[in-house]
């Protein structure tokens, strides 16, 4: 989303995405939004011309949180094998914490994935030359191996992206949260030059 957005616009965004979070995409409508926002309906359509554009821009608020807090990881002042170790961590617990914090949009978020797909595919470019850049520093500073740096950060921004439905389900968080180290070490073994 645009840092000029109107503050009207983003309140709009925020009480959409608490509806939706509450109730579910499919059981608010355009009125449950104006209502909510104590705005008349010609205000809303003054900014979204239906729903979907609406839980677009929410889908869009919720990724760019997620892309946020990636930012603050690669400013981070760390060698570059910890900022990946970091990367991978904070991707995964901030998927999840979007996620769960929609409560019913969780659903949503799951029986809409290709429209959250679409929307993230802006999000994912701009994560994968984060990794990009992280990996060129570990080439550079001789913490990783030489290589072909672009297909690299696809990888592992997909490894990454694979375990994102297990770990919000549930599924392997505990023992993810058990074995992050593990985790990480294994995408390591293929990048990290072996100490001498």
């Amino acid at each position: 989303m645009s840092k000029k957005m109107s503050n009207t616009k983003k309140m709009l965004v925020e009480v959409a995405r608490e509806l939706f979070a509450q109730q579910g995409k499919r059981e608010v409508t355009m009125n449950d939004i104006a209502e909510a926002c104590k705005k008349g309906r010609r205000t809303l359509y003054t900014y979204f011309n239906n729903k979907e554009e609406i839980y677009k821009a929410v889908i869009d608020r919720e990724l760019e949180t997620v892309f946020e807090r990636l930012i603050k990881v690669s400013m981070d002042d760390k060698e570059p094998d910890i900022k990946l170790t970091n990367h991978i961590i904070t991707h995964l617990d901030a998927i999840k914490d979007v996620v769960t914090r929609n409560g019913s949009l969780r659903a949503d978020f799951f029986h809409d994935i290709y429209e959250v797909e679409r929307t993230r595919r802006k999000i994912d470019m701009k994560e994968i030359a984060l990794l990009k850049k992280i990996l060129s520093d570990g080439v550079e500073k001789k913490i990783f191996k030489r290589m072909n740096l672009d297909l690299s950060s696809m990888i592992i921004f997909y490894a990454i992206k694979g375990l994102e439905v297990p770990y919000i389900r549930q599924n392997i968080s505990d023992s993810f949260e058990k074995n992050k180290n593990s985790i990480v070490e294994f995408v390591f073994q293929g990048i990290k030059r072996p100490k001498i």
